[in-house]
């Protein structure tokens, strides 16, 4: 009876572990940075450092705590809208070469990440 009832609680102990876990998988950090790489993102951004346009710890900074943050990330390097650079210019953001939510999810949490 003592060892059913230590087998119980240790089940619900790792129930109730594994609830608390991140719904969300791991950011696949090598694949983020391939697609960064292959779309030239570190042409115009840096992870630390400003270059022509924010760094990604800026970008991250700026949608911290946001719920919206993953969704506008998203939105900034698919649509093509215009974007204001370091300098006071502005130009139209390129365009990231996949439709593929899984990928397009996984940049916009590697670089909110940061």
């Amino acid at each position: 009876m003592k060892t059913t009832t230590s087998i119980l609680f240790a089940g619900s102990l790792l129930l109730a572990l594994g609830a608390m876990a991140p719904a969300q998988a791991a950011v696949d950090e090598e694949a983020a940075q391939s697609l960064a790489k292959r779309n030239d993102c570190f042409k115009c951004h840096a992870i630390d450092k400003t270059k022509k346009g924010p760094s990604y710890k800026k970008i991250a900074a700026k949608y911290k705590g946001k719920a919206d943050g993953e969704e506008k990330a998203i939105k900034n390097f698919t649509s093509g809208n215009k974007v204001k650079l370091e300098d006071g210019t502005e130009e139209d953001h390129k365009i990231i070469d996949t439709k593929d939510p899984k990928e397009l999810k996984n940049l916009a949490q590697w670089i909110l990440s940061r």
